[in-house]
């Protein structure tokens, strides 16, 4: 099993800064894609920026210019650089990771969640 811990949320005030971290760890073979979802409370959970092994990002467009994610595949982590930040990024920060297995399947990986609380 493949599991995913995240660090580094907590509350800020509008137009500070904060960096999200994820570690994987377990029976690790490969990852694919690799990023961050969120979910504020009431509405579904959505993309914020994900990266490809070969490093190619997207982000949602409330964050652009914002947000930067990165990855070190060697340590198998990926961090979210979150810098002017807004009431409205307030949520619950989900790592992901698109592991893949020796046989070449693809399982989703979720982390548990890290509060993020950004004050006007």
């Amino acid at each position: 099993q493949v599991q995913l811990v995240e660090s580094g949320g907590g509350l800020v005030q509008a137009g500070g800064s904060l960096r999200l971290s994820c570690a994987a760890s377990g029976s690790i073979f490969s990852f694919g894609a690799m990023g961050w979802y969120r979910q504020a409370p009431e509405k579904q959970r959505e993309l914020v920026a994900i990266i490809t092994s070969g490093g190619i990002m997207t982000y949602a467009t409330s964050v652009k210019g914002r947000f930067t994610v990165s990855r070190d595949s060697a340590r198998n982590t990926v961090s979210l650089q979150m810098n002017s930040l807004k009431p409205e990024d307030t949520a619950v920060y989900y790592c992901y990771a698109a592991h893949v297995n020796y046989k070449g399947s693809v399982e989703g990986v979720w982390g548990q969640g890290t509060q993020v609380t950004v004050s006007s």
